[in-house]
């Protein structure tokens, strides 16, 4: 996988960090490996769900699948499936994970957070399956960009006001920001602000306390959180997950009781911005939701798809 360039999602370390600490109700793990004599060619996880959706876009899409046990690939925390070689292998690949699904007792088995137009989109829709309009997640080309001030120098003039603004009132109002390595992250305080976020949008526990802390610590120098504290308060945290060439803005947690006339998401977003700068990643992967902020202020929709068949 990391030789095709797949996302963060596909490293033997996250992979690992799920399987012990799975982030939703997973009944069983399934990996799919399609091999050409010795060597592997394609690579898909795959997880026995029933409570398949921690937010709620998958029922909303796939009502007929409600409460029933699918098999699905990848995980819900991961935005970005990816399927190497799709074309030559993608049929062996169907009918392993159908096979699959039926020993699990599934009654549903497909593929979830499919990049509209890529080529395992193409390579499903070639085979007679069709998609269903899931989600957006929000993405943005850092290649070229030299600095943060580069980077507001693309926005609109009101975009880039406004995230000065911002960054000034939050100075005045005793506001720190900082990069940390997950070693030294305030782990709880951070699943604590984040499950606490999560639940503001009923996206009940997409976040569990212990699961989550442990998830978060063994990913290793995979993650980089930034922390948003205000007199010593933690008002904003994210983790941020990196790979060969993108940063993801994986999770974020934000109190919206702060004192002073600031935003701690704007905060944290730059502070986002300028740590993927740092490390030279070429691609600021800004995760789903808040499509208006992240439109504003100079990031793109890649439309995700889930593509389900009964079994």
């Amino acid at each position: 996988m990391h030789a095709t360039g797949a996302p963060v999602f596909y490293r033997h370390a996250y992979l690992s960090a799920y399987e012990h600490a799975p982030l939703t109700d997973v009944h069983s793990f399934a990996y799919f490996v399609v091999r050409d004599g010795d060597k592997a060619v394609a690579v898909t996880p795959a997880y026995l769900q029933t409570v398949a959706d921690p937010l709620r876009r998958l029922h909303e899409t796939y009502p007929e699948a409600r409460d029933q046990r699918a098999l699905l690939s990848h995980a819900w925390h991961c935005y970005d499936a990816h399927v190497p070689a799709t074309a030559r292998v993608l049929p062996r690949l169907l009918e392993s994970m159908i096979r699959t699904a039926s020993i699990f007792g599934a009654r549903w088995c497909g593929f979830v957070n499919v990049q509209r137009g890529d080529a395992l989109s193409r390579d499903l829709r070639a085979s007679g399956l069709p998609a269903r309009h899931l989600t957006d997640r929000w993405v943005t080309d850092l290649a070229g960009v030299e600095s943060y001030e580069h980077y507001l120098a693309r926005l609109s003039q009101r975009a880039r006001a406004n995230l000065r603004r911002n960054e000034r009132r939050a100075r005045e109002a005793g506001v720190t920001a900082e990069a940390v390595d997950v070693g030294h992250a305030a782990l709880v305080e951070i699943t604590a602000l984040c499950d606490k976020t999560a639940n503001r949008f009923d996206n009940n526990d997409f976040y569990r306390d212990s699961t989550f802390t442990a998830f978060v610590g063994a990913l290793g120098d995979l993650v980089h959180v930034v922390e948003v504290r205000q007199h010593g308060r933690l008002v904003a945290a994210g983790v941020c997950l990196s790979d060969a060439t993108r940063f993801h803005t994986w999770t974020c947690g934000i109190d919206y009781t702060v004192e002073g006339n600031y935003s701690p998401y704007g905060v944290l977003f730059a502070e986002s911005v300028r740590l993927a700068l740092r490390l030279g990643k070429p691609t600021l992967e800004d995760g789903r939701s808040n499509a208006a902020f992240k439109q504003r202020h100079g990031l793109s929709p890649r439309h995700l798809d889930a593509v389900l068949f009964p079994v």
